[in-house]
């Protein structure tokens, strides 16, 4: 099974990430294959969650990993899940991520703000058919 968080070097995501992201911050992320926890500085921009070990960063950043949100189905909170607080989860059809923001109002903001990319890059819906994901959310 081929893992949706893609490796990429520097000069292969065709995305400025480095200037004037959507959302950018601190989360805790957990590991692929070691199930440990990790502090990375995560920035969404032009459909692609990228992540770092700083947050101090340049066009020479090297992402550590990177999501394009078009491969993904849901972004929804996950306190039950992983008993932790202000956890969420982002899922495609093959696998989950995990992260745990700092409180419950950054994780709403990272949750809102993926959302709003995966409808926006979702190749189900035409640009017509974009629609503010917090409106979405706020009926459920």
């Amino acid at each position: 099974m081929a893992s949706f968080w893609r490796m990429k070097s520097k000069n292969d995501h065709g995305v400025d990430f480095w200037n004037g992201p959507e959302r950018s911050g601190w989360l805790m992320k957990q590991g692929e294959y070691i199930k440990t926890w990790r502090r990375r500085w995560f920035v969404l921009k032009q459909g692609k969650l990228f992540w770092f070990k700083e947050n101090y960063i340049t066009r020479d950043s090297n992402p550590r990993g990177v999501v394009p949100v078009s491969t993904c189905l849901t972004v929804k909170g996950a306190e039950d899940v992983l008993n932790k607080p202000f956890a969420f989860e982002l899922s495609t059809s093959r696998e989950t991520m995990y992260f745990i923001a700092d409180s419950d109002k950054e994780k709403e903001e990272w949750i809102n703000s993926i959302g709003r990319s995966i409808v926006q890059h979702s190749r189900s819906v035409t640009e017509k058919e974009v629609v503010d994901y917090d409106s979405q959310r706020a009926d459920k």
